[in-house]
């Protein structure tokens, strides 16, 4: 247990520090709140040039400066922003991924993460857990289940999107350098939305042949015509419930933790089917590690209880489970250097 935030100075006992703890651990969603309205204002992007008082960021962003002042301050007490004289605030290497301007920008992933869908259930985590099967909260609150939510948005769905390409462009980094792809495979990204991860393969590597698999709405939206060389790739209109296109390497990233284990199945199943000879699918979500390890994925794991309607992050042994019943063996794991693995299924 951390130590609690109080006087270090001052003698406490055992069980006191114990509920200062839990006290303190309960006002800890301040801090996103906080990160959220860091993003909404664009404060980062008014310190590009260097630090400013808050003061001076309060009428650049058109709001009262003392909240500003406790906004910011509070951020920087973990990193984000520091606090220097006179109520002087200056960029962090993690804030200046708050930044609209720079790559690899994360400021529309921290507005997806803090949306209102994300946020409202997560308040009512007690009402899920106590449901049968589906999760009622999600649409008590928005009508309908999160994916056909943000289908009905429109234009303001692009908001969604814009944050999940923020999320996954720096993942993604990650997921490619750490794989190693068949000279001359053709790779199947599975539900692949705009295709950035796909691109990103492709980019990598030379030989590979690329196939963007999703339904038509989002294939709309895709982004490989970045890669200058469309003679590597093409567009697949589908349903992965049904079936799957023929490939070498199947992609699924952030697929599995979307579904119940009978719906994750069924895709991997698909997979299993469509794949050429030699062919191999690659789970490419949290795995969790069992017992009190900290580990970033056992919060998307409660981020996910709140907005679907039976997906989950796994352990190693239950995407075991999953890739068994498709068909499939669990080959390896592969750490990334961040919070997503890559998880090796083969045929049998």
């Amino acid at each position: 247990m951390n130590k609690h935030f109080g006087r270090q100075d001052v003698p406490v006992s055992e069980s006191e520090a114990a509920s200062l703890f839990l006290l303190e651990q309960v006002m800890e969603y301040t801090y996103p709140a906080a990160l959220r309205a860091a993003a909404m204002l664009g404060v980062a992007d008014h310190l590009a040039d260097g630090p400013k008082p808050a003061d001076e960021l309060a009428k650049a962003t058109g709001v009262d400066s003392l909240r500003l002042y406790r906004l910011l301050r509070v951020l920087a007490t973990r990193g984000i922003f520091r606090e220097e004289e006179d109520r002087r605030f200056a960029l962090t290497p993690p804030a200046e991924f708050l930044r609209s301007d720079v790559e690899l920008s994360l400021r529309q992933a921290v507005l997806m993460l803090t949306d209102e869908t994300f946020w409202r259930p997560i308040g009512n985590l007690a009402g899920i857990a106590k449901a049968a099967d589906k999760n009622p909260v999600f649409r008590e609150i928005f009508g309908m289940p999160f994916f056909d939510y943000w289908a009905s948005q429109g234009a303001s769905a692009k908001d969604f999107h814009a944050g999940m390409m923020s999320m996954s462009e720096v993942e993604n980094q990650f997921l490619v350098r750490s794989y190693d792809f068949p000279e001359g495979a053709t790779v199947v990204d599975i539900a692949g939305g705009m295709g950035g991860l796909l691109l990103r393969v492709l980019r990598e590597n030379p030989t590979v042949r690329g196939k963007l698999f999703d339904r038509p709405h989002v294939l709309e939206r895709n982004r490989l015509g970045e890669l200058g060389a469309d003679d590597r790739w093409e567009l697949v209109a589908g349903d992965f419930f049904k079936a799957c296109p023929p490939g070498d390497v199947y992609i699924l990233k952030y697929i599995m933790h979307d579904w119940s284990d009978e719906d994750a199945i069924r895709i991997l199943s698909n997979c299993r089917a469509a794949m050429n000879p030699g062919g191999r699918v690659l789970i490419m979500d949290p795995v969790l590690p069992a017992g009190n390890t900290p580990h970033p994925g056992k919060h998307m794991d409660i981020l996910t209880m709140g907005i679907y309607d039976g997906g989950r992050e796994r352990t190693e042994e239950e995407l075991g489970r999953l890739l068994a019943g498709a068909g499939l063996r669990l080959n390896r794991v592969i750490n990334t250097g961040c919070y997503i693995s890559v998880v090796e299924g083969v045929a049998d």
